[in-house]
């Protein structure tokens, strides 16, 4: 069995156990913290990032090869087109979000959310870069009606737990919801996606895990 480590809270965490929720695969979890010392947790994460797998393999970490895994791995339900271009478009899609979008946020997170502070050229920088990756982003998504067309795939699970964090870390920051000024209606998406059993666990147990964490 599956065994997924990480915690609620995180959105690479949420992004896997959607796939795993999705494809209906047993798994248990494992609460693992980031920066761990623990050798037996850098053994199977070297940089001590969440979310990691152990299988009967061994251990996986980075959620994308992870997702990925489990698609070759269990190829039903898919989670990616059968023809390899528009596989590899929808993994494109998935992997901007994570790298040009929430990456480039994660950055305001420290006082948007953790009561910290960012300067305000740290700021004014973030801001200059996510508008213009706001903009490639808006020409890579259809939302027709999910992120990459017609069909719930690997790129929503990405989307699902990563377009709120960015647009509330950019309106937190500048007072302004970036993704909803550029046009994308990220709300509308968010709630169609939420009605699925996936989603509404993985949001159920987020909210768990802030309420306990208070």
């Amino acid at each position: 069995m599956i065994t997924l480590c990480g915690f609620p809270l995180s959105n690479y965490y949420n992004k896997v156990k959607m796939a795993l929720l999705e494809k209906g695969l047993p798994f248990t979890e494992e609460r693992v913290k980031t920066h761990s010392d623990d050798e037996a947790v850098l053994a199977a994460s070297p940089l001590a990032k969440v979310p990691f797998i152990r299988t009967e393999h061994g251990a996986m970490c980075e959620s994308q090869a992870i997702v990925d895994y489990l698609e070759k791995a269990y190829p039903t339900p898919p989670l990616l087109p059968a023809d390899p271009w528009a596989a590899a478009k929808v993994r494109e899609l998935g992997i901007f979000i994570d790298l040009h979008l929430e990456l480039v946020a994660r950055e305001l997170y420290p006082q948007a959310f953790f009561g910290g502070t960012v300067s305000d050229g740290n700021k004014a920088r973030v801001r200059k870069l996510i508008e213009r990756n706001i903009a490639g982003f808006k020409r890579l998504a259809k939302f027709a009606p999910y992120v990459a067309g017609e069909q719930f795939t690997q790129a929503d699970c990405a989307a699902f737990v990563s377009l709120p964090l960015v647009a509330m870390a950019t309106k937190i920051s500048y007072g302004e919801d970036l993704l909803a000024a550029a046009g994308i209606d990220w709300k509308s998406y968010v709630k169609l996606v939420g009605e699925r059993p996936s989603a509404q666990k993985v949001t159920a147990d987020r909210k768990a895990d802030t309420t306990a964490a208070v």
